[in-house]
């Protein structure tokens, strides 16, 4: 993986390209959920229409197949948020990479992530985007949870106030979970996902001549 210093480095220096003559920014994340085994696959379906960066909380490492992301995306994770950082005045990467998307997609979101950001919370790299996020752009979550965690009324509580933000959902689906429950929660297909996000940016490009 490349270097904490290289990789912020990377970021700022791609923030100078004109909007009119690239590919939409697409910064791609993902929590603690079973379902970020699906991670590196979402990251292929955004790679051939959009430059892509990846944010993994630590959580999600157990289910990310990191081999299996490609080779042009850059996967940031908790450790390199500081850990080149030396003096005011340095890159800090939360900012960064907030400037440098277009569309922010956390998926996997889990019920524990949902909760932090409803509540305002930043104790990760991830958090700390979403705290930092200007709403004026697209944000993204597909949630992925078991049926009761989805069913629970803090849930509820949880996705009103991220939809108060003007983060948009994309709702989970019914199927057999891989805790062996069967019912709602479970991840949207990347491919869903994807279709999603990029009608979206091509029907607001329409409308505002290439502005999203």
């Amino acid at each position: 993986m490349m270097a904490r210093s290289e990789a912020v480095s990377s970021v700022g220096d791609n923030m100078s390209v004109d909007n009119g003559s690239r590919k939409p920014r697409i910064l791609l994340a993902a929590s603690g959920s079973v379902a970020a085994v699906k991670f590196a696959n979402l990251c292929h379906c955004f790679s051939e229409w959009a430059e892509v960066r990846a944010v993994a909380t630590s959580a999600s490492l157990h289910f990310i197949d990191r081999e299996a992301i490609p080779k042009d995306i850059i996967l940031y994770i908790d450790e390199n948020e500081w850990s080149s950082w030396t003096k005011l005045g340095d890159s800090v990467l939360h900012i960064e990479l907030r400037k440098w998307a277009d569309i922010m997609v956390i998926a996997p979101l889990s019920a524990n992530t949902l909760g932090k950001i409803a509540g305002g919370l930043c104790d990760n790299l991830l958090t700390c985007i979403v705290r930092a996020w200007d709403y004026s752009k697209p944000f993204f979550v597909a949630t992925a949870m078991n049926t009761f965690m989805w069913n629970n009324p803090f849930t509820e509580r949880h996705l009103i106030a991220i939809d108060e933000l003007g983060i948009s959902l994309i709702p989970p689906v019914t199927k057999r979970l891989a805790c062996g429950d069967y019912g709602n929660g479970a991840m949207a297909e990347p491919a869903t996902i994807y279709s999603t996000v990029r009608l979206f940016y091509e029907s607001k490009a329409q409308q505002g001549n290439g502005d999203v």
